[in-house]
C-alpha cells in the first residue's frame, strides 16, 4: 500500500512563487512507487486547491486559468480527521465528498503563514503526521529577533543588534536611531524580523539611509531588526537533517552575491537551468542560484560551521530539514550564526546530493521523520482521565450552579 503524502505549497506570503518552485522540485523527486503525491496549492487569497494541473509550472503564469482546472479543497480542524474534502458538495450528495485520506503532510511553505508556525499549528490541531519544525520551533526560527535571543542565551555567536516594533519606530524614532549609532555604528543591515528570501533587507551607511531602509522594512513586518554589518563578509550555508536529538549536517556552500548583500535575484533568478525541477521551469530557486559547493574554506572552518549549524538546529528544537546561514568576518576569522531557514528553498536538496543523499532519499527521510515523531508524540500524556466537574462540591473559587437571572452565579 502506498503512502498518501500531501505536499502543501504557495501560501499567503511574499515568498509564494519560491514556495511553488521548491514544492514542484520535491514532488518531481518523490519515489512514485512508494508514494501517492497529493499537491495542495494555497492561493495568495488563502484558498486550497488540488489537481494535476498544479504540476506544470508554466500554468502559474495565468493563475485564473490554472485554478479553473483544479478542485477547491479543505481539511476539517478536527483531531484525527485526515481527509481532504471537496469544497463544493454535489447537489444530492449526503456527505461532503472526500478527495483523499492523507497519511503524511509535507509543508513546503516559505515565509509568513507557512514557515512561521501558523500552518504547523493547524497540522498539530488535526494531529496528522508532518515533516518539519513544530509550531514553537517554526515561530522561534522565523523571527530573527527571538532566534538571536535564544542563540545568544545558549552561547552561540550572533552579531550585535537593535530591534523595535513598527509602531515604536514611528513613536520614538530618534531614540532608536541613537541606539543604533551608539551600539552598532555604521554600516548596518536592516531587516524585517520574520521574512526570508532577502525581502525587505537593505544596508545603511548613514542616518539618512537607515531611515530609508527602516521605512521600507516596516512595510513587510511589525517587528524590525538592525544588525551590525560584517564588512569583510563571506557567507556560508549548511543544511541539517533529522530532529533535535538525532541529526546530521551537510557539506557547506558559499552563495555568490552580485552586490553587498545576497539579494532575491541572486537567490532565485540567477543561475537558471532545470536540473531536478518541475516541468518547463524557467528558474529553479536556490538549487540553481550561483554558488560554490563545497565552499572554498579550510576543513577546520567547515567543521566549526557544521557544528554551529547542528547546535542551532538542536537549541531551537528543529525537525526535518533546515538550512543554517552563517557569516565569516574574514579580517579576524570570526563566525556568526545569521539565521535558520526551517523550510529552506529547494529543501536544500543540492547540499544533500553533494553529501551523498539523493533528493529521493531526502524525501524518504522526511516521511520517516514525520511518522516517527507521531509515534513518539502518542506516548506522551496529553490529557487526564479525571473530570473535576464530576468530583462533587463544585470547583473551589470557580462558578456555582449555572445561570441566575441570565448571569452566571459567582460562588460566595
Amino acid at each position: 500500500m502506498k503512502t498518501n503524502v500531501a505536499v502543501f505549497f504557495g501560501g499567503r506570503s511574499v515568498e509564494h512563487e519560491i514556495s511553488v518552485l521548491s514544492a514542484l522540485q520535491g514532488i518531481a523527486a518523490f519515489n512514485k512507487e512508494k508514494y501517492n503525491i497529493i499537491p495542495i496549492y494555497i492561493s495568495k487569497e488563502g484558498k486550497w486547491y488540488t489537481g494535476e494541473a498544479l504540476l506544470d509550472v508554466t500554468r502559474y503564469k495565468d493563475p485564473k486559468s490554472l485554478l479553473a482546472d483544479c478542485e477547491q479543497v479543505y481539511m476539517r480542524p478536527e483531531f484525527g480527521d485526515f481527509n481532504l474534502y471537496k469544497e463544493h458538495r454535489p447537489r444530492f450528495a449526503s456527505k461532503q465528498p472526500v478527495v483523499a485520506e492523507l497519511h503524511v503532510a509535507i509543508p513546503i511553505l516559505h515565509g509568513t503563514n507557512g514557515e512561521d508556525g501558523v500552518f504547523e499549528g493547524l497540522l498539530e490541531t488535526i494531529g496528522i503526521p508532518f515533516a518539519g519544525c513544530n509550531t514553537l520551533s517554526s515561530a522561534n526560527g522565523m523571527d530573527k529577533i527571538t532566534m538571536k535571543m535564544i542563540l545568544r542565551e545558549s552561547g552561540l555567536p550572533v552579531v550585535d543588534y537593535v530591534w523595535c516594533t513598527d509602531k515604536e519606530w514611528h513613536r520614538r524614532r530618534d531614540e532608536i536611531i541613537a541606539s543604533v549609532e551608539e551600539r552598532l555604528g555604521y554600516p548596518v543591515i536592516v531587516k524585517p524580523a520574520n521574512l526570508g528570501s532577502s525581502v525587505g533587507i537593505g544596508m545603511a551607511s548613514d542616518r539618512a539611509q537607515l531611515i530609508e531602509k527602516m521605512n521600507n522594512a516596516e512595510k513587510y513586518s511589525h517587528r524590525l531588526i538592525v544588525e551590525h554589518a560584517v564588512r569583510q563578509l563571506k557567507e556560508i550555508n549548511c543544511s541539517v537533517l533529522g530532529d533535535a536529538d538525532d541529526h546530521q549536517s551537510s557539506i557547506c556552500e558559499e552563495p555568490i552575491k552580485s552586490g553587498e548583500i545576497l539579494s532575491y535575484v541572486d537567490k532565485y533568478v540567477a543561475g537558471g537551468g532545470s536540473k531536478g525541477g518541475a516541468k518547463n521551469a524557467p528558474a529553479q530557486g536556490m538549487a540553481h542560484s550561483d554558488k560554490r559547493i563545497p565552499a572554498d574554506i579550510p576543513v577546520e572552518t567547515s567543521d566549526r560551521i557544521r557544528h554551529l549549524a547542528e547546535e542551532t538546529f538542536r537549541v531551537l528544537g528543529c525537525h526535518g530539514v533546515a538550512r543554517v546561514d552563517v557569516m565569516i568576518e574574514e579580517a579576524d576569522g570570526s563566525i556568526y550564526v545569521n539565521e535558520i531557514n526551517t523550510i529552506p528553498g529547494s529543501l536544500s536538496y543540492y547540499l544533500w546530493e553533494e553529501s551523498g543523499v539523493s533528493f529521493s532519499n531526502l524525501l524518504d527521510r522526511l516521511v520517516e521523520l514525520a511518522l516517527r515523531r507521531r509515534r513518539e508524540h502518542e506516548r506522551k500524556t496529553l490529557s487526564l482521565d479525571a473530570n473535576i466537574f464530576a468530583l462533587g462540591g463544585g470547583v473551589k473559587g470557580g462558578i456555582k450552579g449555572g445561570m441566575k437571572g441570565g448571569k452566571w452565579g459567582a460562588r460566595k
